[in-house]
């Protein structure tokens, strides 16, 4: 088989998220599969940095920006003159015009499901043609590809919900986690790094985007309700880049008089995030909305027990690993905080089984998986 992955996000100021999984993706097809031909289609500077050589392996340099006219129009020509078998687009921006036969990945349907202008820094008008534009795309990868890879059965089921699609179309393949820095921090790095960023225990954590399916006011609430009742035990510490959107939630913060309580120091570098795990007496995920969830596991990761919203794909993903809450319920969040902070035998159960569930996933199994979904494809276009 000669494979095209479009691997546009991979590496640079991307490299959370999709292009994470789009380079986890690489490195383990690479690491499993010598007998079939990958061309790898990349953004003008990792085509120059590439540092992988393999026999199976061709590069070709792509130089278009994603949601871009030129991704549209030169995409596909780029593509059709590869050569390839087929595609494996690890994103819903497959361009209109190609052609050819394709996989694509479709992580969750956020966009779909939240679409706000609150979402947003664009302008109404200009909001309004992206939105169109991305339910266009989005449309035509979901009814076209020959096979839609998604990160959990919840995103599957709404994958087939929503666009009205065959279930068999739709194949899982769970992600995973992998650290990014020291799992064992000794008392004096602690000490440290919060004396660095102004941080005393105990506090609770989240460490993310600020995006509005976050449901990130949903903790402020709960913040000004433990002020109001008098027991005030802890800080809230909301670490994430300072955008319009964590502004706009140290502005809401002032307006419900929690900003003494509640701390953002702004953007935190990978090094440091292991060290705020480790020290939070627990990890905080209110969100509505997720596709896999991959923050409340990264917490588990480093040991850190997690309070989290039982909506969407969250219970499935993080099993028995977590307490969970109802996302609109502040008291509910209040609640499982208070039993963690009384009862230790369960604050140090869930650092156990954290630490269990994280092992259940793989991205060496996610390639492996991904690899069949290939070989199925390949046989369903030779027939």
């Amino acid at each position: 088989m000669r494979i095209g992955i479009d691997a546009r996000f991979y590496g640079g100021e991307q490299s959370k998220g999709l292009g994470r999984y789009t380079e986890k993706l690489i490195e383990h097809l690479l690491d499993i599969d010598s007998d079939n031909e990958y061309i790898i289609f990349l953004q003008e500077e990792e085509y120059s940095q590439w540092g992988k050589t393999s026999d199976n392996v061709t590069l070709v340099e792509a130089p278009y920006r994603w949601y871009s006219l030129a991704e549209q129009i030169f995409m596909p020509l780029k593509i059709r003159q590869a050569h390839v078998d087929f595609m494996h687009f690890p994103h819903f921006n497959v361009p209109l015009f190609y052609r050819g036969p394709f996989i694509v990945t479709i992580h969750d349907l956020i966009i779909s499901r939240f679409p706000t202008e609150r979402a947003t820094t664009l302008g109404p008008l200009m909001y309004r043609f992206k939105q169109f534009a991305y339910n266009r795309v989005i449309s035509h990868a979901a009814h076209h590809a020959q096979t839609i890879i998604t990160v959990s059965e919840y995103s599957k089921k709404d994958i087939i919900d929503f666009f009205g699609i065959a279930e068999k179309k739709v194949q899982v393949t769970y992600e995973a986690v992998d650290g990014f820095g020291d799992k064992d921090v000794t008392q004096d790095q602690l000490d440290t790094t919060l004396r660095t960023y102004d941080i005393t225990q105990p506090y609770l954590l989240y460490i993310g985007n600020a995006y509005p399916h976050k449901n990130l006011e949903t903790l402020l609430y709960m913040m000004q309700q433990l002020k109001k009742s008098g027991d005030l035990w802890c800080k809230l510490v909301m670490v994430g880049k300072e955008d319009y959107f964590y502004l706009n939630l140290q502005q809401r913060a002032w307006a419900l008089d929690v900003e003494d309580v509640v701390q953002f120091p702004g953007f935190v570098p990978d090094k440091d995030l292991p060290i705020l795990y480790q020290g939070a007496l627990a990890y905080l995920f209110p969100s509505k909305y997720e596709g896999f969830g991959l923050p409340p596991l990264e917490a588990m990761y480093y040991g850190t027990p997690v309070v989290s919203s039982n909506s969407s794909c969250l219970p499935e993903v993080l099993g028995e690993a977590a307490l969970y809450f109802d996302f609109q319920d502040v008291s509910g969040i209040i609640e499982q905080i208070l039993e963690l902070r009384n009862d230790s035998k369960l604050h140090q159960e869930l650092i156990e089984k954290g630490n269990t569930q994280v092992k259940k996933y793989s991205w060496r199994k996610m390639a492996r998986a991904t690899l069949k979904i290939y070989d199925s494809v390949f046989s369903q276009l030779e027939t």
